[in-house]
């Protein structure tokens, strides 16, 4: 008779498909934690979920190691709602599963080999305990403001089909019937059918949301999860549904080792399934808080064949699980752009915040018509979105590095408004966006650092960091909000546990304070360390060796006095020379800096006279020197084209040359009469027997605006105007070493070095030209308002132009 049975059940075994496969792992089994949770204050948050793990014996350990080496999970990574960023996770100690604190009397209706499998699962033995150490000192970071991010939701009763409403928890039961319940489990054991088992699930989860994990924690729950399992194959799609749905209001834990065979099963069903189906499940298993790419991706191939048939819940449901699951297939990128475009007229504030944030999490490229016309709608009701989803629209532009001015402009109006009752997180992308578009604007900042010091309590380093980045890079600076620099500051010295977890933390917190002038000297030693160093060169997701280097470089001219760690000179020369290959390939072979380059070449005498470099290599970017001696004469300073022989203080004569552009060292001063030639000249034969008059007059300085009229009149460079160009007017005033040498730094800047619509410089260009000062540099600037129009200009106007710039404004 048991050989009967045996024969019987052996066939079944096809039901636990990918049980082998998920139970070898999970005996070591290591989720990682959400890298960047974001404003989710349901079911499904990073604390919580800790919490439900710990009743079903899972324990959060910290484990330094795991920092430095990529650890690859059995089970899917949980995310929360609103989890963002940019994109990978950095890597965090581990769950580990350990052993169950309960023992499950076997079952004589289950076969051995079953039982072997389901004991793998249900009763492994304990992995050795990793040290504890409590995060954030053990004082976990309270909730500021509650925000609904499945709001959209509620706007069209087609979401009720898809989705699963968190707010409509099942009518509860009390203890005595939800023991019961368990009491039946344990009397019917394995002659339970599929039905039998989904019901009593079904039952279970109306137990108090509070005191579910007493339900949980029961031996014979976990007899049911195992009769669960058994008979998987045996559900219905809507029992493996109404099984799910139990699963969410049991809160579950995601890392669960069931919920993998259940997405195995599903994954094997999805082509049964209709479309309202397969989304309803993916939106339960978010409810749930599993991450579950196998089943995704055959929702995904299911779609395509349901494309028709999606209405607006549809696709704003299917952009929703696309942005959870951090992926948009490429193939459906075009088709749902089309989709999205056909209804955009008919969506409502927060169905277009909750695109925009799919879009952003999912990290899905549209055209940029697409994004404008997203955008467009979204400004067009600006005042009925909610704060959380006219965030989701800046995170977007953000992604999209589309600058639309109405939407921007409208945040000027909207941000003051809100920002007294918004929390740390949004507030925080506001001013990342603010920054990434490069815009300042002081409606938008003043009442975001008047209201961020109110919730440092609720900041995570990461917050803290990016708000101090944002404003440092936008030239906000400590005066005109102290509490808001050294509140965060202060946030970042209490979370300094995360720092072993996140090191990108710290160095963006410390250079958008060091933007500023600001150099909180305890965080910086920390930040230089050799182990935080170290720490740093391991991390696998960013490239921190340049951030380091820029904060070392930062330290060494700004803290004289500094006595505290620096980085190797290994490591600084190893990074001034990546930085270097990588400028010589890019910035050094843009037409307005190798234009300038030779401009100066001829204006000065020789390529000797130019020196293309990076004066401050950790300030990322190429000046061109020139040096001049105390009578305005320049000095051989490119190392290239000078004679080993030759010292560079006695240069300027030995390397005098009488042919071409080299005679342009004796000269004349520019008079006005002279500046009235190069503007009016008709003709070349009037301009060529013309010679210059020497008057004491002073020549106006050239505004920005005057760039595109100034040199209209085409004339050919003579001897005399030659002479003329290159005799300064007057002595340097600049900076001078004790041999009277005047160093200067000449910059070729682009838009991207100024705010938006401002001569706001960014806070790395501003630090530079801060820094280049206390080397004993004078910064020169060829300012894009002027030199790019003059590069469609002739040689003459072009120079005429350097010989104001270099000598005029000394």
């Amino acid at each position: 008779m048991a050989a009967c049975v045996l024969c019987r059940r052996v066939p079944r075994l096809c039901c636990l498909r990918g049980l082998r496969k998920d139970f070898t792992h999970a005996h070591h089994s290591c989720v990682k934690q959400v890298d960047e949770t974001d404003d989710q204050e349901g079911k499904t948050g990073v604390l919580q979920q800790q919490k439900a793990s710990l009743h079903e014996g899972y324990r959060l350990s910290y484990n330094p190691s795991s920092y430095h080496s990529v650890q690859k999970s059995a089970t899917s990574r949980s995310r929360t709602d609103h989890d963002e960023d940019e994109c990978p996770s950095t890597l965090v100690p581990s769950f580990w599963q350990q052993s169950n604190r309960y023992s499950v009397s076997c079952s004589r209706h289950l076969s051995s080999s079953k039982n072997t499998l389901l004991d793998l699962a249900f009763n492994k033995s304990p992995t050795p305990e990793m040290p504890s150490v409590p995060l954030n000192h053990g004082k976990p970071i309270p909730p500021d403001v509650s925000v609904d991010t499945r709001a959209f939701h509620k706007c069209r009763p087609g979401y009720v089909s898809i989705t699963l409403d968190l707010t409509q928890r099942p009518h509860p039961i009390e203890w005595e019937e939800a023991k019961t319940l368990l009491q039946k489990v344990a009397v019917l054991k394995g002659s339970m059918k599929p039905s039998d088992v989904s019901h009593f699930l079904v039952e279970l989860s109306r137990f108090h949301a509070d005191k579910v994990s007493l339900v949980r924690s029961d031996q014979r729950f976990s007899m049911l999860l195992r009769y669960s399992v058994e008979h998987l194959c045996h559900f219905t799609p809507l029992q493996l549904l109404e099984v799910l749905k139990a699963f969410v209001w049991l809160d579950m834990p995601s890392s669960h080792t069931v919920l993998g065979l259940y997405e195995t099963e599903l994954s094997h069903r999805a082509d049964q399934m209709s479309l309202h189906q397969l989304l309803l499940a993916a939106d339960l298993w978010r409810c749930i808080g599993r991450q579950v790419p196998q089943f995704l991706k055959h929702v995904y191939n299911s779609v395509r064949l349901y494309h028709g048939q999606m209405e607006i819940p549809e696709l704003v449901q299917l952009l929703y699980i696309m942005g959870e699951g951090r992926q948009c297939p490429t193939d459906l990128i075009r088709p749902i752009e089309k989709l999205l475009m056909l209804h955009l007229h008919q969506l409502y504030p927060e169905e277009v915040g909750a695109v925009c944030l799919a879009l952003f999490k999912s990290q899905t490229s549209i055209s940029e018509g697409s994004v404008t016309g997203l955008v467009d709608k979204a400004h067009s009701f600006v005042e009925e979105m909610s704060d959380f989803a006219m965030v989701n629209v800046l995170k977007l532009l953000r992604f999209s590095f589309l600058y639309h001015r109405a939407w921007l402009e409208a945040m000027a109006r909207e941000v003051p408004q809100r920002a007294h009752r918004m929390g740390v997180k949004g507030l925080m992308h506001v001013a990342l966006a603010c920054s990434a578009h490069h815009y300042r604007n002081d409606k938008i900042l003043t009442p975001i650092a008047e209201r961020v010091p109110s919730l440092v309590s609720h900041c995570r380093s990461k917050d803290a960091s990016k708000l101090l980045w944002a404003f440092g890079r936008l030239g906000f600076l400590p005066v005109e909000s102290p509490s808001f620099y050294s509140s965060l500051t202060e946030t970042l010295r209490e979370r300094k546990i995360e720092f072993h977890r996140y090191p990108e933390h710290l160095l963006t917190g410390l250079l958008g304070l060091a933007f500023v002038s600001l150099f909180p000297e305890d965080l910086i030693a920390l930040a230089l360390s050799p182990e935080f160093v170290n720490l740093a060169l391991k991390s696998t997701h960013f490239e921190l060796k340049k951030d380091l280097f820029t904060l070392d470089g930062a330290v060494a001219l700004e803290l004289p006095q500094w006595r505290g760690p620096r980085l190797s000179p290994e490591l600084r020369e190893e990074v001034a020379e990546m930085l270097w290959s990588f400028v010589q390939s890019d910035v050094c072979q843009k037409p307005e800096v190798q234009e300038a380059e030779s401009a100066l070449q001829d204006l000065l005498g020789g390529k000797k006279f130019v020196c293309k470099r990076m004066i401050l290599p950790h300030t990322r970017s190429i000046d061109l020197e020139v040096h001049l001696d105390s009578t305005g004469q320049p000095i051989p300073v490119n190392p290239a084209f000078i004679t080993a022989a030759v010292s560079p203080e006695d240069s300027s004569s030995k390397f005098a040359s009488h042919q071409g552009w080299e005679r342009m060292n004796v000269g004349a001063t520019i008079t006005d009469e002279l500046v009235a030639q190069l503007i009016n000249a008709k003709n070349t034969a009037e301009a060529s027997t013309t010679s210059p008059t020497i008057k004491a007059t002073s020549l106006q300085r050239v505004q920005p605006d005057e760039s595109e009229s100034l040199f209209d009149g085409g004339l050919f460079l003579t001897s005399d105007i030659t002479e003329a160009l290159t005799r300064p007017s007057r002595l340097p005033s600049a900076p001078q070493d004790s041999k009277g040498t005047v160093k200067l730094a000449i910059q070729v800047s682009t838009r991207n070095h100024y705010c938006t619509h401002s001569q706001q410089l960014m806070g790395l260009h501003a630090m530079k030209r801060r820094q280049l000062k206390l080397a004993g540099y004078k910064v020169v600037e060829l300012s894009y308002q002027n030199w790019f129009p003059l590069l469609r200009k002739s040689r003459t106007e072009k120079l005429a132009y350097l010989h104001c710039i270099v000598y005029d404004n000394l």
